[in-house]
């Protein structure tokens, strides 16, 4: 991560903390440095640490995040913490409160890459042995972290909670375990955004576009620095964003006093980099919403269960718009 602190510049999130939950790699590390780039005190937070990795096999720590910021020029900290029990995330909030007094974001990128979400196939094919471990490391450790650090925001009247998510739309890919996770973070967004707004307090879901992630640059046998090598074999790649991008876009949303206008809804980095104005660490703006996708990779049935998928979204969001504005409507003034 490039230094930013210009001389004579205050960083926008200067004197603000955050949380990242599920800072070890990906868009969680991807956020915790841009939000460190942008000035917040940073604590980066997961499960793999030096010494115990990962249960996913990988190698990354979030001590390397902490450290990464800090060389930048930034500040943070790494703290092993399994947001699947709540003790523990208990006791980082009230570490926080204690060390800093405030909490101004928090992000909940945990368990995004975890590897028993990676199956693909129907419903009626899916293995369910680790279902009960899925849902409680994909979803209910970003409840449980919200839980415990939504009170120190309503007190203080501000902040802003992210949930990290897959796809701009209802769906997202894989099985019905994948998908159930995905679309249960949008609407954990959409069901706090209400509670917290007379708080002052914003809650919404982001999605980065295609991210060259460690695991994804991996699977193409490139690196950051040769990555567009991959783009040979997948056109689509060309397009693909490094996790710094959509962390640009959740400082982006930190910084801006009208976040809360944004709360509930569903966001993508590339629609917030045409807002906000920001780049990808090498100066692209890239935008995964404009690019006329290539379909030619993939099998004709694949193909057409994203045509019938798509229509029946539609179809039910607009029956679901319908009767919304309808109970709207018989509310009192």
């Amino acid at each position: 991560m490039e230094k930013v602190k210009s001389e004579g510049l205050t960083p926008p999130l200067a004197g603000q903390v955050a949380i990242v939950a599920g800072a070890t790699r990906g868009a969680g590390r991807g956020i915790a440095r841009a939000l460190g780039e942008a000035g917040a005190f940073v604590y980066c937070t997961g499960r793999s640490v030096r010494g115990e990795p990962s249960a996913y096999r990988r190698p990354e720590t979030i001590e390397e995040t902490a450290e990464s910021i800090v060389a930048a020029g930034g500040q943070a900290i790494a703290l092993r913490v399994d947001h699947g029990v709540e003790s523990e995330a208990r006791a980082l909030v009230e570490r926080v409160a204690s060390e800093r007094g405030r909490l101004d974001v928090l992000v909940n990128s945990i368990a995004g890459e975890d590897p028993r979400m990676h199956q693909w196939g129907s419903f009626w094919e899916a293995k369910l042995e680790d279902a009960d471990a899925i849902f409680r490391n994909g979803i209910l450790s970003h409840i449980i972290t919200s839980k415990h650090a939504a009170p120190m925001m309503i007190r203080a009247k501000r902040g802003l909670i992210v949930e990290v998510t897959e796809n701009d739309v209802l769906s997202a890919g894989g099985n019905p375990l994948t998908q159930t996770v995905k679309l249960a973070l949008k609407g954990l967004a959409l069901n706090m955004a209400p509670e917290l707004y007379p708080h002052r307090v914003a809650a919404v879901a982001i999605t980065p576009g295609f991210l060259r992630s460690e695991s994804m640059l991996e699977h193409h046998g490139v690196t950051e620095e040769n990555w567009r090598d991959a783009g040979k074999k997948d056109a689509n790649f060309l397009e693909s964003e490094s996790p710094l991008y959509v962390g640009r876009a959740v400082a982006s949303l930190a910084a801006d006093p009208k976040v809360l206008a944004k709360t509930g809804q569903l966001l993508s980095s590339w629609e917030l980099a045409r807002e906000y104005g920001f780049t990808d660490y090498d100066g692209r703006r890239p935008d995964w919403g404009a690019l006329t996708i290539d379909w030619s990779g993939l099998p004709e049935s694949f193909v057409d269960l994203f045509r019938c998928g798509t229509r029946v979204q539609t179809e039910w969001l607009e029956t679901l718009a319908r009767r919304t504005r309808a109970f709207a409507a018989k509310l009192p003034t």
